[in-house]
Parts: C-alpha cells; structure tokens; sequence
C-alpha cells in the first residue's frame, strides 16, 4: 500500500486527508481553524484588509497531519509516499533574501504588511487600474490572458499597495512569494527565492506570467506602474512548474515534525479551486463550480479548440494550469455564501445585541438559546424561501456585495436588492439573494458560451453543493443544466493527493490518478424548465439592474 496527503489550505481553516493512492480511499482526515485569523488579528474588513500570518499556515500544518496520522492503523506514516498543497490565492507575501516571510522576522512579527495578504484583500482596487491603464497604453498587453482586466485580488496590484503603504517592508523586501509556492519551499528546505519552484497555476492567472513573452511582464512596464518595483522582476522567477512536478523530498527535521519519512516527495503546489476540479475529475466540456465563500468556476480545453480565442472578463486562460498538457479556464464569483452569510448576520443583531444582554435566564441557557438560533437560521431560511414559488418571488438582488471578480472585474461595485415593499418577508429577501448568486453564476456560463467554450456539465463541490439542496435547485432551475455534486467533502484536497501521487511516481499523469482515485457523484439536480422559462425572464431583468447599478451608482 502507498499512500499520499493532500493538504487544502482554505480562507479560514486548512485540511489535510490521508488517500489511499492506488484506490482513493480516505484513511482519514482533519481541519484545524488558523487561531490568528480566528481571533480576527490583522484584519480590518471595514477596509477590506484581510492578513493572514505564515505561522498560522505552520501551526495547522503539523496539527492536521499529525491528527490525520493518528487515526490511521499503526505503519500507514511509514508507506506515505507524497504530499502536495493548494491554498487560496492570490495570496502574496514579501520575504527576505533566504525566502522568509518578513513577519517571520522579529521585527515584522505584527505588522499586516508583512504578512500573507489573503485573497479576498480589497485594499488594491487603485493599484489595479492603474495597471489595466498602463496596459491598454503597452506594446504588450499583460492582461489579455488573464480576461484583460486586472483585478485587486491579484498578486502585482497587492504587492504595489503594500510596497506604497509601508516605508519599512519597502526597504526590507527582497522577493515576493505566494503561499502555495512557500509551503512547497520550506518543507523541502528551498531557502532562496530565486530557487523556489513557482506553480504554474498561480503565475499564470495571477501575476501575468506567460512563456511566450518571456514569463513576467518586463521590468520596464513595472517600474512605469512605480519606481518601487524596481528589481523584483529579476528576483523573482522566469520558468514555472505543472503541479505534477516533484520538487524534492521532505527534510529530515520536516519528516520529523510531522511524523514522516524523508522518503515522501512533496509537489508544485497549485490554488484550491484548480486542484478541486481535479479532484472532482474534470474534463473537457465540465464546469466546475468550487462553491464556499466565494466560488471559482474552472474548465479545462485542449488547444485546438482553444486555438488563439482569448475569453475577455475571466480570470485567466494558462497552459497546465490544471491537467497539464491542457488549457486551464478560470472564472468565479466574489461572494456566494458570504452573501448569504452576509444576510444571516442582518437577521441575528437582535439576538447576539439584545438577547445577549438579557437578564431574564440563566447566562448557561441564554447561551444554548443564542446558539441553537444562530445555527438554524440559514436552514430555516432555506426551508421557507423554498416553498415561495418564483411566480411570486418579487424582489430582485445582484451579487456584488463583494465586488465582480467575473465577467469582467470590477471591485468598485456593490449589491443592490429591489423590489421590496411592506409585504417582503425574510425569506423572500433570502431567496432573492440566492437567485442573485444563480444570476451570477449565468453570466459566466454564457460568457464561456459566447466565446465558443462548449459545456456539457456542471459540477458542483465545497460545502454549499453537499449541504444547500435549496440552493443547488435554484442554480439548476437557473442555468437550465443538471448539477452533479461531487462525492468528495474535500475535493480540493482530493486533487492535491491526486498531484502527490504524480509527484511520487504512482501515476505517470494526472488523468490515471483521477480515474483510479476519484470518488464519482452523490447526487444531482435536474432543471425545472418551467423555473427555467420564469428566471430567464427575471435574468433580463437582473442584468438590466446590474447594467443601470454599474453606470450610475457603484463605479467610482
């Protein structure tokens, strides 16, 4: 038996499962929250700052392999044989010259800049226009293969912010890193960035890395979008890695700290959604829809049918960037669940300000009572916003509250709800924003569509597809498409195990490592085409909002 770890790096949490590498078997798995983040340290959402520590990353690193380990039979650590990471992304921090995170350094222990600058970090919508400005004046345009807007979740608009806003990480920086390219690095003892394997996946989609013009944007454009990206270029990289590449083997004091052998071989690592598609096994023509938080849409296509079809408004278009040897198609949404999320918070401010404060019963029961509420209004809502029928569903929202990630990135933007009047309910404003979502969803399909990307499928993983029929209905009745759920409850992790027994030699290319692993489907959801015909008509109408929202209101 071999046997392989995948590791899933998520906004919040990480987690890591222990896969049978010749039949995908899970032995077991376990999910630690990164404690920093859960105590809200470095994070200013009011800004839209989201910072994440390095020694977050490391603590739950060794306490999920470890607590993985530690359920298995006695002997399994001893036949692990590969391990291989995604995280969320783009996730960039600055390092040192032997490739230390600066907030590794004592120094820098407190400071958010120097920390990892989470994906969902807004704090760049300047610096990325002002890139899209610079490139649409440019010989070259930088942006064409990543949809041809540049957005601030992305690794050159988020390193220029930081550079700007702090004179001391400025002059203490030598490199950038991304995190799915540091956690390869430390554990195979790759000190210098210069030597780092930099994943193709993250590269390519977000820091406008191609081979064809000679991997990342020229010094001369950087240094025109600001002086202080001098030299970074030429400290970075210039070739980047399939995440089916082996980059060396765990050090002895790695092997040691988490209860390995200096045999296992750890890969390239790659983002979460890229690696989730994987482990829900696409292919040409399938989408799959990463669906948590926010969602990542992924597709794969081989070149012929690419050809020289640039998608406009998508989050990039790169060779191997999810089964190499074919072209990886990116899109997705900047908030999902967190609008629902977003909702439950609204309807619980009496309960967690008033309720909280009451002196009526015992603290102990008050407690149980706040819970229990706060645990059952999403379901709840789901359950009476289910049997409203679309007919009578009359308010009507968009799915910005977090920005547009695609088509077609704009950050400026915000959610809008319409439509209410003295009747509206809370399940009926929770329905709108589930249609909102589904809304969302539709204009990437057609976007994929209209540019000549066929779809036969949709896949849906993460942990709204296996828990929300309510919402997986809605998408299906929506799209007018049947949505298979993926088996797997952490398919990310899935396809980074997948990886890890490329990496280890098990398989000699990804595709054999998905058809002897994958886990196939738990369900699907068939399309109501009398739903469909109905929110055909109220998506004219979505769009019409969104269109009007966009040019009056929330651009500037």
């Amino acid at each position: 038996m071999k046997y392989v770890i995948g590791l899933d790096y998520g906004s919040d949490s990480a987690r890591a499962v222990i896969v049978n590498a010749e039949t995908g078997e899970e032995l077991a798995s376990s999910v630690k929250y990164y404690p920093r983040w859960m105590e809200g340290k470095y994070c200013i959402p009011s800004e839209n700052q989201y910072r994440q520590h390095p020694q977050d990353y490391i603590d739950v690193l060794e306490y999920t392999v470890k607590d993985a380990l530690s359920k298995c039979p006695a002997g399994t650590a001893e036949k692990v044989v590969g391990i291989a990471f995604d995280t969320t992304g783009s996730t960039p921090a600055f390092t040192d010259k032997n490739g230390t995170p600066l907030s590794m350094l004592p120094e820098f222990a407190e400071n958010p800049n120097a920390m990892f600058v989470l994906w969902k970090d807004h704090t760049a919508i300047k610096e990325a226009n002002e890139i899209n400005d610079l490139a649409r004046k440019w010989d070259i345009d930088y942006t064409s293969y990543e949809g041809g807007i540049y957005s601030s979740e992305w690794f050159w608009a988020k390193a220029l912010h930081v550079l700007r806003e702090d004179e001391k990480v400025r002059e203490a920086a030598y490199s950038i890193v991304e995190h799915c390219d540091w956690m390869p690095a430390l554990l195979t003892g790759i000190s210098t960035p210069e030597n780092m394997y930099r994943s193709r996946c993250a590269s390519g989609h977000k820091a406008m890395w191609l081979e064809e013009w000679g991997g990342l944007p020229s010094e001369e454009f950087l240094t025109a979008l600001d002086p202080v990206l001098a030299g970074f270029r030429s400290r970075l990289f210039t070739e980047t890695c399939t995440s089916d590449v082996k980059i060396g083997n765990l050090t002895p004091e790695w092997a040691n700290r988490l209860g390995l052998t200096t045999d296992v071989a750890v890969a390239v690592g790659a983002f979460d959604a890229h690696m989730g598609a994987v482990g829900a096994e696409v292919k040409p023509g399938a989408l799959v829809r990463i669906i948590g938080t926010s969602t990542c849409d992924i597709m794969v296509s081989d070149h012929e049918t690419m050809g020289d079809k640039l998608i406009p408004g998508i989050c990039g278009q790169v060779n191997g960037s999810v089964i190499p040897g074919l072209v990886g198609l990116e899109a997705g949404q900047s908030a999902f669940g967190d609008i629902y999320a977003w909702f439950k918070r609204v309807v619980a401010w009496p309960v967690e300000n008033i309720l909280a404060k009451s002196a009526l019963i015992d603290e102990e029961t008050k407690q149980k009572l706040i819970d229990e509420t706060l645990d059952q209004i999403i379901p709840a809502l789901s359950d009476e916003a289910m049997k409203i029928p679309v007919t009578e569903s009359t308010v009507l929202a968009t799915d910005w509250m977090n920005g547009r990630r695609t088509p077609d990135a704009n950050q400026m933007l915000k959610g809008t709800i319409t439509g209410l009047t003295l009747a509206s309910s809370a399940p009926l404003i929770f329905r709108a924003l589930v249609e909102a979502t589904a809304y969302g969803s539709k204009a990437i399909v057609d976007r994929f569509r209209e540019n000549g990307v066929e779809i036969n499928e949709v896949i849906g993983i993460g942990g709204i597809s296996l828990k929300s029929p309510f919402v997986m209905q809605v998408m299906a009745d929506v799209l007018g498409m049947p949505i298979k759920v993926a088996k797997a409850e952490q398919a990310c992790a899935f396809g980074t195990a997948m990886f890890a027994s490329v990496a280890a030699g098990v398989y000699n290319k990804v595709e054999d490592a998905q058809k002897a692993m994958g886990m196939g489907f738990s369900s699907e959801y068939y399309p109501d085409m009398k739903n469909h015909e109905l929110y055909s008509e109220l998506y004219e109408k979505y769009t019409a909002i969104g269109k009007f929202t966009e040019e009056n209101l929330f651009n500037s």
